[in-house]
């Protein structure tokens, strides 16, 4: 960024963690290997990069180690396991992948409601009465898919809570995909 030293402690001055000018130096010197994590997070931000490009500069360096006096591994290779993208055998990934999956079902979700909300205004503008009944059949098609994909989101939600997780937020649209929650202020005989 055509910065020096100086100017990148600043930033991180600005975001509210500073690390001295000194101490930056020493990193792009080599003369200090090691730094606490919400160091690597608060430089990152000061780059306008994300934390990973700084422990693994893909494209920068061809090869580093995963642990250290370990032997040298692709850049692309190390970056790709330490985020999960490539499965090391005998690792658990945790919740990780669910809630990829969620944001997947998320997206899919979305992106049927707005196809839907799309065909419903072809078949309301619709020209002649085979583009309506086309347009509705697009409709429905495209309504089924976000209904699939947010009883899919419901049941992954529900399972994550079971896991004692809080499933991540849901966008608006998405509002009725979660069962609404039980009165707790009302005694069981207002409930019936």
């Amino acid at each position: 960024m055509g910065w020096s030293a100086q100017d990148l402690a600043d930033r991180c001055e600005e975001l509210g963690h500073a690390i001295p000018r000194n101490v930056i130096a020493n990193m792009e010197s080599g003369r200090r290997a090691n730094l606490p994590l919400v160091d690597v997070m608060v430089l990152a931000a000061a780059l306008e990069t994300y934390p990973v490009c700084l422990i693994f500069p893909v494209g920068y360096v061809e090869q580093t180690q995963e642990l250290p006096f370990q032997h040298l591994v692709p850049t692309w290779d190390a970056l790709r396991r330490f985020t999960g993208e490539e499965e090391v055998p005998g690792y658990d990934a945790g919740l990780v992948p669910d809630f990829e999956l969620h944001a997947s079902l998320v997206r899919t979700a979305l992106a049927a409601l707005e196809e839907e909300e799309q065909a419903r205004f072809a078949a309301k503008t619709a020209a002649s009465r085979a583009e309506m009944e086309e347009a509705e059949r697009q409709r429905a098609k495209y309504a089924d898919q976000a209904i699939s994909a947010k009883y899919r989101l419901r049941y992954l939600r529900r399972d994550l809570r079971e896991d004692g997780a809080t499933p991540p937020h849901l966008p608006p649209a998405l509002g009725d995909v979660d069962p609404p929650e039980p009165d707790t202020d009302t005694t069981q005989e207002e409930r019936l």
